[in-house]
This record gives structure tokens, C-alpha cells and sequence, in this order.
């Protein structure tokens, strides 16, 4: 199966390539070939031109607090970006798995989210996201879109990696521990996806099609990620330090976050067969990679 990935450096697109088996071929596209933010009609020919059995969906405009004053471009990537990536999928007859956040939900729930209840984004980035999901839905009948939180990995830019690096150079890190949500590990995505790519291929039962929560097991406030994430590292010799629990007033940004980012992953595991490992396993998986030497693949 040719899978055709938007983003080239992005977390998901990274596992998906590392993580794909000899019968899946996957051709990352990103600029300039493949620029979400030009016209609609050269997203189309691009994506048109690699030739894909199934379309994925994973780059997005994901500066969370930047989309506050850009929203323009958030809008024009998130959604009219998507859409033209889910209208070239129509267009060739094949699917596409478009990846969404939790942001586009309020947080104020007590109890994590399903996938039927409603939509109440409070910033740029959610409200966008949430377009996005419906502009894909809208252009392609043919499509999974799959909602994530909280997303880490060997690659990229995130959390996990943000705190090995201020463990080595601090004795104490605040971090916010009123907020809860699903840490997530991009090469479980990338597993995930893979698995929902093969259902799509193999069935045109609608009910593999839609809107679907995809994220780890389990769930955490960002200081007990932090301090798994110090306790993992130290337990094989690498930074850590001491998490200091502070509250989200403490530390302000410009778009709220959600309070409550749980999300409900019954309906995956019900329809797909899918559900993503546990988040403590993961985690202690991506940090004793982190820490291998640099010339073994690691990060130093």
C-alpha cells in the first residue's frame, strides 16, 4: 500500500516512516512541493502527482498560542488545507485518516470525551482543528479523522523532550498539575494508523468511517508526566529534577488550555480492534531511546 503522508519533519509522519512494514510504502510530502497554506488547486495536483492508495493527514498549524494572533493562517492550513488534502483523496478514490486534537473540546467535562459529545473549542487552534474536521468529512466520504492529546516521541519538538533538557540543566521545574489528559506516543499513532489504514482497505463498511479518539491508555496531569518522564531518565542514568506542582494561573498563555483532555478511545477499540498501550510502558520505551548515544540513534 502507497501511503501518501502530509508533513515531512512532523512527529507522526517520522513514526509512520520508521514504522511501516515491507508491504506499506510511505512518501512524505511537505514544502515546497506540498504547501497547505497555498491555493487549493496545487494541493490537489500535489498530492495528486505521489500517486497514493491512502492519504494521511498529519500536518496542521499547531502553535497553540501564535494561531491567537495568526489566525488567518491557522484557518488556511487547519481547515482550507485539509480540505483540499481530503478533496484529493475523493478525486483518486481513496481514503484519508486526518489527525485531530482534543483541543477542539472545552475541557470543562468532568469525565473524559466520546466522540458524540459537543464540540466547544476556546482558541484559534481548536476552533480551526475543528473546521478542518469538517471540511474533510465534507470533501471525502472515505475518511477516518482520529483525535490524539498530548503527543510525544523521539522526534520533533515535545514535551518529554523538553523536560530531559531543562533536567539537565535545573534542580527544580514547575509544571502545571491541574490539567489532565492521554500522553500519547507518536510511533503508537503511527501503529494505529497503520491498522485503521488496513480496515479501510479491506472494508467499505461505514461504520470504520468517521470520527474516532486514538490515544495512549491511561491518564496524567503534565507534572506527573514530567515525573515519570525525571524518574524513567534517572533510573537509567540521565537528567532529572524536582517537578514543582504549580496551577495553569500560574502559568499564563495566551489560548487556554483545556482542563480536562481524556479522551474516551471505547469506540476504536469496539469498531477497529485498536487500542493504544498504556502510557507509563510508552513513555519508559521513548525515554531509554532518547538517552542512547547520539551515533546509536539517540538523543544526548
Amino acid at each position: 500500500m502507497r501511503v501518501v503522508v502530509t508533513g515531512r519533519e512532523g512527529q507522526v509522519a517520522s513514526a509512520l516512516a520508521e514504522r511501516a512494514r515491507d508491504d506499506i510504502e510511505i512518501v512524505r510530502l511537505g514544502r515546497p512541493e506540498l504547501d497547505l497554506a497555498g491555493p487549493p488547486g496545487a494541493i490537489v495536483s500535489a498530492i495528486g502527482q505521489a500517486r497514493p492508495e491512502l492519504v494521511v493527514s498529519a500536518a496542521a498549524y499547531t502553535q497553540v498560542d501564535k494561531a491567537e494572533t495568526e489566525p488567518d493562517l491557522a484557518f488556511a492550513i487547519n481547515e482550507r488545507g485539509a480540505g483540499a488534502v481530503a478533496r484529493a483523496a475523493s478525486e483518486l478514490g481513496v481514503p484519508i485518516v486526518h489527525l485531530s486534537t482534543d483541543y477542539v473540546f472545552d475541557g470543562l467535562k468532568s469525565a473524559p470525551y466520546a466522540e458524540a459529545d459537543s464540540t466547544r473549542p476556546t482558541g484559534v487552534y481548536g476552533a480551526s482543528k475543528l473546521a478542518g474536521e469538517h471540511a474533510v468529512l465534507e470533501e471525502n466520504a472515505d475518511s477516518v479523522v482520529l483525535r490524539t492529546a498530548w503527543v510525544y516521541s523521539p522526534f520533533g519538538s515535545n514535551f518529554v523532550k523538553t523536560m530531559l533538557r531543562l533536567g539537565a540543566d535545573r534542580d527544580e521545574v514547575a509544571v502545571v498539575a491541574d490539567q489532565r489528559g492521554n500522553p500519547t506516543n507518536a510511533l503508537d499513532i503511527a501503529d494505529g494508523i497503520i491498522a485503521v489504514a488496513r480496515n479501510l482497505a479491506t472494508s467499505d463498511d461505514p461504520e470504520l468511517r468517521g470520527v474516532f479518539h486514538m490515544a495512549g491508555s491511561g491518564d496524567a496531569s503534565w507534572a506527573e508526566l514530567a515525573e515519570a518522564t525525571f524518574a524513567a531518565s534517572a533510573a537509567r542514568g540521565g537528567p532529572s529534577a524536582a517537578v514543582r506542582r504549580i496551577d495553569a494561573a500560574e502559568y499564563p498563555t495566551a489560548a487556554r488550555r483545556p482542563e480536562n483532555s481524556r479522551l474516551d478511545c471505547g469506540k476504536l477499540a469496539r469498531v477497529h480492534g485498536i487500542t493504544l498501550p498504556d502510557w507509563h510502558n510508552a513513555l519508559e520505551r521513548v525515554v531509554s531511546r532518547l538517552l542512547r548515544p547520539a551515533d546509536s540513534g539517540g538523543v544526548t
